[in-house]
């Protein structure tokens, strides 16, 4: 069974949102798809509330979440105590979110970023595995609130 992928955005996000679907689908992931389902505007945390719902609950292990400028969605799905969500817009933000953060859901921001570089981004981020050691410790500490 191929890992399954979920994936939300808003209107601004919904043209990039099929084209990560087809990406992650012709690189063997299944894909769960939250919405928006069309251009039309819309609110994202609608959607994302969805996503980050179901990552903080364990049924996905990371997932994608898209919006104009990438950070209403990842503000809503980082309420979650269980979601590590990063706002990458270079391949190397995504590598290192991966990396040094354990980063579980990607955010990206659709207006800034060329679909070539979002899809690269995607698959940086699928690809990078945590690297755990002295930065397990940091990750644990993120939601330990004061």
């Amino acid at each position: 069974m191929n890992e399954i992928i979920p994936i939300a955005c808003d209107h601004a996000g919904y043209e990039l949102k099929q084209l990560v679907i087809n990406y992650l689908k012709d690189a063997g992931f299944d894909v769960k798809d939250f919405g928006t389902f069309s251009s039309d505007s819309c609110d994202y945390p609608d959607f994302a509330h969805q996503l980050g719902s179901a990552v903080n609950r364990g049924e996905f292990s990371r997932g994608i979440v898209i919006c104009g400028s990438g950070n209403g969605v990842q503000m809503t799905v980082n309420k979650y105590p269980n979601v590590r969500c990063a706002l990458c817009w270079n391949i190397e933000i995504a590598h290192l979110a991966r990396q040094h953060n354990d980063a579980n859901v990607l955010s990206l921001p659709a207006r800034f970023i060329p679909a070539d570089l979002a899809i690269k981004i995607v698959d940086e981020f699928l690809n990078t595995p945590f690297e755990g050691g002295r930065h397990q410790r940091r990750v644990e500490k993120i939601s330990q609130l004061l």
